[in-house]
């Protein structure tokens, strides 16, 4: 046998452009030649307008191997300045079970699933998102849910067509969308309606008048002010002229508040990031969609139902599947078809982990905490816009206050919502503490002493109080 002497040389050693930059000079040089130039250079200035080149060389730091790079990467991370946010609209820090995060989040036999087209041999994760389709229809009372939506902008702009298709005149064109959802909602819905023929509204819901011109509307619960409102009658009038409504709702909150389907709802959408997902700088965080029985055929999305196989015994499988691009193409409901498998398994762990008690007193302490800082802002003389709130106060200032509270909290390594009008927003969330509180209103230059959980009382009225029981299954016991 021949015994080969292993090249150890820097260059052979030096993996990581051969791992990760594609075709060597052998497969570039044969494809240059199929095209017809004789280097990339040439392809370049054929391919590149010439107005936009670059003709200086780049500045570029000298290579490194890869474990030195990120050497250099992790030093420069630690320049990073981590502060507490209290910014909400959509996203608050939460906890993630040690149990979830090493058996789920760092997993590969969980992290790596796309979606489950193999029904067969995906039982587990098939279970987990009925688990999650289970825990949103509970939640938001609704009849049923799909197996998760990119993002709650997306799923908002899936509501809207959602809308669109059922309604019930050719000529109605119009989608109101409520001047308090959360911003970047309403950025992704008016993209959406622009190139399919549709006008976004943008108005009050307690002033706005339908008319037969409507299809559709959307509505924030609680708003991203922090408002709580019931939205029954609101739904009610616009059910008389055949107008579908969207409530996007913080799914934490439908612990304690109504639920959109005890308003009348005809569709709920969310996402499900404080159920157990790390916040992530923004993303990404599973979506949620329910709905009624009567609309599931327009459901977007992914749907996981138990059937039973040839020897009658209980199986999971991908249901109605006909509305994705890979069965009916250009009939297909929606072009956005992916489903936060991993995401959605872990919002859906955290409900079993925690159970319906385990949930309502996290939902509890969080509104708690909300009224206490609610009562010690109020007491030192400020103004809280929303008298009925879950976990979010937005505060009246001037714009010289706003800029002060804003110099104290950066003292403190805070984040608030700074609003262009002067008013800030604080939203608080599962980790935040009482000494977290004290620090809050430091930056308002409050120094008081806390009172007792125990001797608040909430800030909603009992007709905005959730009744119904959820999570009965033994599952989530």
């Amino acid at each position: 046998m021949e015994v080969r002497p292993l090249n150890l040389s820097l260059e052979a050693s030096s993996s990581f452009m051969d791992r990760h930059i594609g075709p060597d000079d052998a497969q570039t040089n044969k494809m240059l030649k199929a095209i017809g130039v004789s280097s990339l250079e040439e392809l370049i200035k054929k391919a590149v307008p010439n107005a936009i080149q670059i003709k200086r060389k780049l500045s570029f730091p000298d290579p490194a191997e890869e474990h030195l790079a990120l050497q250099e990467l992790k030093q420069m991370a630690q320049e990073n300045q981590v502060y507490r946010s209290y910014i909400g609209m959509g996203y608050s820090n939460c906890i993630v079970p040690g149990v979830i995060s090493r058996n789920i989040f760092e997993n590969p036999g969980w992290y790596t699933q796309y979606t489950p087209y193999q029904a067969e041999i995906a039982q587990g994760r098939l279970e987990a998102l009925l688990n999650f389709q289970t825990l949103i229809t509970d939640l938001t009372g609704m009849e049923m849910a799909n197996a998760s939506l990119l993002d709650e902008g997306t799923a908002a702009a899936e509501a809207m067509t959602l809308s669109l298709a059922q309604r019930k005149s050719e000529t109605a064109n119009k989608f109101f969308v409520a001047h308090s959802v959360h911003p970047q909602t309403l950025a992704v819905v008016t993209q959406r309606a622009e190139p399919i023929g549709i006008e976004v509204v943008v108005g009050d819901p307690t002033t706005h008048l339908w008319t037969e011109e409507f299809f559709g509307g959307l509505v924030q619960y609680p708003d991203t002010y922090g408002s709580v409102f019931d939205y029954t009658e609101f739904i009610q009038k616009a059910h008389k002229v055949n107008v579908l409504i969207t409530v996007a709702a913080d799914i934490l909150s439908l612990v304690l508040l109504k639920t959109p389907g005890e308003m009348g709802a005809d569709v709920a959408i969310g996402n499900t990031q404080r159920l157990g997902v790390p916040i992530g700088f923004g993303g990404p965080h599973a979506a949620y969609m329910a709905t009624r029985l009567e609309y599931q055929r327009r459901l977007p999305g992914r749907i996981v139902g138990v059937s039973k196989d040839r020897d009658g015994r209980k199986a999971m499988r991908l249901t109605l599947q006909t509305r994705e691009q890979h069965i009916r193409r250009d009939k297909a409901t929606s072009n956005i078809c992916t489903a936060q498998v991993l995401l959605a398994v872990m919002a859906s762990m955290y409900g079993v982990y925690h159970g319906p008690k385990g949930l309502k007193k996290i939902a509890t302490r969080i509104h708690s905490l909300t009224v206490l800082l609610h009562r010690s802002l109020t007491q030192a003389g400020f103004k809280v816009l929303n008298p009925r709130f879950f976990d979010t106060l937005t505060i009246q200032l001037t714009k010289e206050q706003q800029q002060k509270v804003l110099r104290e909290a950066e003292k403190n390594r805070i984040n608030f919502r700074k609003l262009e009008d002067g008013t800030l927003g604080v939203s608080l969330d599962e980790t935040t503490t009482e000494t977290d509180l004290s620090l809050i209103l430091s930056s308002f230059g409050i120094s008081t002493a806390l009172p007792s959980l125990s001797e608040l009382k909430s800030s909603l009225s009992h007709s905005l109080l959730r009744n119904s029981s959820f999570l009965t299954h033994p599952t989530f016991t």
